[in-house]
């Protein structure tokens, strides 16, 4: 065990030791990263909203199988005016500090989330104006219908207009560019775990909100909540076999059966709506980490489809993640509104058909590149990626690997222009509509569109029916235009999916935390068993 493991476990036991059982309702969870940032706005990143849910709020949220439930209001309509939504909210609400929630907050936050410097703003570039109607009322007008307008908004978190001001965060944090503000590090929501302390990658502590709006809606036993990030698998499930944690929710694919075995623990295992996938950047005339000289072999389409074909999907399922993971051959999980079989099927990993293919492009001897990998983030990240580097490796494209902590990852993706050729990625859908999934990733890069979209591509007529889809009412032909657009990007091989992520929970006997779909497990739902 490193020394960072042993003083990890060292500071869990003391913690213990402090609180004892008096703290019975005490919760320790634990996972493998991080949240990167504590402003709600900053980063549109899952482990960063999993922490938020906890402090903050949205105006309606997603329960554990997907389905849309109030939150901070209490219903949502479309007006006499199609292009006006209406959200009724919740009376009484107060934010940790005592503030009242009211419509100004909402304005105040869905504005904010509107700037520049949020990764959020892709959620919201159909609206035009957000108004206040009364105290408890708000109207949001779109550029057009949408529809679907409430399906963007359920990490969109509401934060205190007055907090806000006092503290000089009415911009988002500048997370790609390390700005610091008082946000990162501190909170005032309306959630039901209110903020303690925060040290970035150790701990961060919250404690029961006994002014919550939802007490006797929801059980919120836990009293006080213990977020631990323990990158070191072994470390992290050191410290649930001991006792040290209560809820583990990172569990390698190689430890749920031992886990299972354990009397004293419970194991839940389910589908995520998240794919794991590679991206390249395909239209740049010439790669800096490759070995060709004055050419990109990603541009060419047969190379994309030789690295496509050449990567065993099965193999990386039965070995990689011991058959926890489903593969797939397009980027969009079984959850999302423009799935089909037909799309999902994976192809087959056809190692000779690629080197035909290569040698077509121009590439017989193949050629050397980079590939940038998380190692904290995804399950089982960095294996899958020494998995794919070695099938590459079999037609002759050597490729170096790079695996580092998302906290260094994503930057290079997010920043303009992208500092990484190709790189690992894992995308879940918060909408469950194919939409989402275009804004991000195949859209332009622009001020409001393809912030995730690092390789490059550029296509205005697709971008123009992206765009159109926000604001189509008719859904038959909603439908036709997702189902073109994944013709053309699916064909045009952008990205290689991998597979579709399945999840495993581990927990102390007396919990039965499940799967959440979103892997945002909200834990104002934990109640304890009593023997």
């Amino acid at each position: 065990m490193t020394n960072r493991g042993k003083f990890v476990i060292a500071l869990l036991a003391a913690t213990a030791l402090a609180t004892a059982a008096a703290d019975a309702r005490q919760l320790k969870w634990a996972r493998s990263g991080d949240s990167l940032t504590l402003d709600p706005h900053a980063q549109n990143e899952g482990p960063t909203h999993a922490l938020a849910h906890h402090i903050y709020e949205p105006l309606l949220h997603r329960d554990t199988q997907g389905k849309e439930v109030p939150a901070l209001a209490t219903s949502w309509k479309i007006t006499d005016d199609p292009n006006v939504w209406e959200f009724k909210l919740r009376p009484n609400v107060k934010y940790h500090n005592g503030n009242a929630f009211n419509a100004d907050d909402v304005v105040f936050s869905l504005d904010r989330a509107r700037q520049p410097t949020s990764d959020m703003k892709g959620l919201l570039t159909s609206i035009d104006t957000v108004s206040k109607v009364d105290d408890l009322t708000v109207h949001i007008k779109t550029k057009g219908p949408n529809p679907l307008l409430p399906n963007n908004l359920g990490d969109l978190f509401i934060m205190d207009k007055e907090w806000s001001e006092q503290n000089n965060v009415q911009k988002p944090q500048d997370f790609k560019n390390k700005e610091e503000n008082f946000a990162v590090r501190n909170a005032n929501g309306t959630g039901p775990f209110q903020l303690v302390s925060r040290e970035p990658d150790v701990r961060t502590v919250m404690k029961r909100n006994d002014s919550y709006w939802g007490i006797g809606q929801v059980p919120l036993q836990v009293t006080e909540l213990l977020y631990i990030p323990i990158k070191a698998d072994a470390t992290r499930l050191a410290a649930l076999l001991s006792g040290e944690v209560d809820f583990v929710q990172d569990v390698p694919v190689q430890d749920i059966e031992r886990l299972k075995a354990q009397k004293n623990l419970q194991v839940n295992v389910g589908p995520e709506n998240r794919t794991i996938f590679f991206g390249m950047d395909v239209a740049s005339a010439d790669l800096k980490g490759d070995s060709v000289e004055g050419k990109n072999p990603f541009a060419d389409k047969k190379v994309r489809q030789a690295m496509n074909i050449t990567l065993n999907r099965q193999a990386i399922q039965r070995i990689a993640m011991r058959g926890q993971s489903v593969p797939t051959g397009i980027i969009m999980p079984p959850f999302v509104n423009g799935w089909t079989k037909e799309l999902d099927a994976a192809p087959s990993g056809d190692v000779n058909a690629a080197k035909k293919l290569l040698a077509d492009a121009g590439y017989p001897n193949g050629f050397n590149v980079t590939l940038h990998c998380p190692n904290d983030r995804y399950v089982n990240d960095e294996a899958i990626c020494q998995a794919a580097v070695g099938m590459w490796g079999q037609i002759g494209v050597k490729v170096s690997l790079v695996s580092q902590s998302k906290a260094i990852h994503f930057p290079l993706i997010q920043k303009n222009p992208p500092e990484t050729e190709f790189y690992m990625v894992g995308w879940g859908v918060p909408t469950f509509d194919s939409e989402y999934i275009f804004s991000f990733m195949y859209h332009t890069r622009a001020d409001k569109y393809g912030s995730w979209n690092a390789t490059r591509y550029s296509n205005p007529e697709a971008d123009k029916m992206i765009e159109q889809l926000s604001s189509e009412i008719d859904k038959g032909k909603r439908d036709a235009t997702i189902a073109k657009l994944w013709a053309l990007f699916k064909d045009e091989t952008l990205y290689l999916p991998v597979h579709h992520q399945t999840l495993a929970y581990a927990m102390k006997a007396g919990l039965d935390i499940p799967v959440d779909v979103s892997n945002q497990p909200k834990l104002k739902y934990v109640s304890f068993k009593t023997n």
